[in-house]
């Protein structure tokens, strides 16, 4: 299911993945991205590529889609988490509103058919 999910959220365009930590922090753009897995390893990007990503799969302990309400907006994400809670990585919806600062119905509605399809929390 974990695969599934990831290949769902990299075929929307625009999605920004996010691995963060004290020391640095990596964003990756969704668009023409491919992935795969071998044995506890899925790579996201072309390994040979300028930017991928490898997560182990086995310390992705639970998934949620959070909406969090910010100054201006909400914002959309998929949060992946290990077992301290903590934060591997994170799938946030860019593209979200218009010029005009008005919520964009298609983008939305793409956040809300993936939310419906695993559910706001996922547990391995």
């Amino acid at each position: 299911m974990l695969l599934e999910l990831l290949s769902d959220l990299i075929k929307i365009n625009d999605i920004l993945l996010i691995i963060k930590n004290n020391g640095a922090t990596s964003e990756i753009r969704s668009n023409s991205l491919s992935i795969r897995q071998k044995d506890k390893w899925i790579t996201i990007g072309d390994n040979d590529g300028p930017a991928h990503m490898h997560l182990n799969s086995e310390l992705i302990k639970f998934v949620e889609f959070i909406q969090e309400q910010k100054p201006e907006k909400i914002s959309f994400s998929v949060r992946f988490f290990d077992e301290s809670s903590d934060r591997i990585i994170t799938a946030f919806f860019t593209k979200m509103y218009d010029d005009s600062k008005q919520l964009v119905v298609e983008r939305k509605k793409l956040y809300d058919q993936l939310n419906q399809k695993f559910t706001s929390k996922i547990n391995f």
